[in-house]
C-alpha cells in the first residue's frame, strides 16, 4: 500500500473533519519525532501505512464501541488512531514522562478529552477492572504481554495485538502455558505481517497467573 493509497484508505472510512484531527496527529508526531524517538525515523515517509493504517485495521477486529485499553501506547499508534476514528471510550496506558506529556498534548490539540485519556504508570500497578478491549503494538512477547495485563480483562475482552511476522511463532510459545479463542488475522498492510486476536484468555490448568478475572 503506497502513501496515497493509505490516505484514501482513511479517507473513504472517517468523515472530512476526522481526516482532519488525523491530519494534524500525524503532523504532530512527525515534528516531536525530532525531539524524541516515537517511531523509526524510517518509516516517517512512510507513516500513514506503516502507522496509521495499521492502527485503524484494528477497529474492524473488535466490537463497535466499548473501553478500549492501548498498553504502551508510546507515540499514540493504534490507541490514538482508534480514539479519532472509533466510537470507543480510549486509555492510553504509557510509563515513560516524556510519551506521556506527548500523548496528553496530543489530545489537547484533538479536543478529544472527552474520549480519550492517559493512564500513566506501569501496567502491573494500573487498577484492576475489564475493559473490552485491548491492544498492545510493539509492546512484549505475548505471555509477558498476558501476565502483566490480565488483571486488565474479562474472558469477554477482546485482544487485538500487531505482532508482525512472528505471530504465529508468538502463539505457539505460550500455549502450553495460556488458554483462550485464538485467531491469526493478516494484515492489510504487511504481506508477511498479522495481528492475533483472542478471547476468553486464561492461564492453563496447573500455569498460575496473578490477576483478578471478573
Amino acid at each position: 500500500m503506497t502513501e496515497d493509497d493509505a490516505r484514501r484508505w482513511i479517507a473513504d472510512r472517517v468523515p472530512r473533519e476526522t481526516f482532519d484531527l488525523i491530519e494534524q496527529f500525524v503532523a504532530l508526531v512527525v515534528a516531536e519525532a525530532g525531539q524524541q524517538n516515537l517511531i523509526s525515523a524510517a518509516t516517517i515517509e512512510t507513516i500513514w501505512n506503516r502507522h496509521v493504517v495499521d492502527s485503524a485495521q484494528l477497529l474492524d477486529l473488535a466490537p463497535p464501541a466499548g473501553r478500549w485499553i492501548d498498553l504502551g501506547a508510546g507515540a499514540g499508534f493504534p490507541g490514538m488512531v482508534v480514539g479519532l476514528v472509533g466510537r470507543h471510550q480510549v486509555s492510553l496506558a504509557e510509563s515513560r514522562a516524556k510519551r506521556i506529556a506527548f500523548l496528553r498534548e496530543a489530545i489537547d490539540t484533538s479536543g478529544m478529552g472527552d474520549r480519550i485519556d492517559v493512564l500513566p504508570g506501569r501496567i502491573e500497578m494500573l487498577p484492576a477492572e475489564p475493559f473490552d478491549v485491548i491492544s498492545a503494538r510493539a509492546f512484549a512477547p505475548l505471555d509477558r504481554l498476558f501476565s502483566s495485563a490480565l488483571h486488565l480483562s474479562s474472558r469477554r475482552t477482546r485482544w487485538v495485538l500487531p505482532k508482525g511476522r512472528g505471530a504465529q511463532a508468538e502463539l505457539d510459545a505460550v500455549r502450553g502455558s495460556w488458554q483462550g479463542d485464538f485467531s491469526i488475522v493478516p494484515s492489510i498492510t504487511d504481506a508477511d505481517a498479522a495481528i492475533i486476536v483472542a478471547e476468553n484468555v486464561r492461564p492453563a490448568v496447573g500455569h498460575r497467573k496473578t490477576g483478578s478475572r471478573r
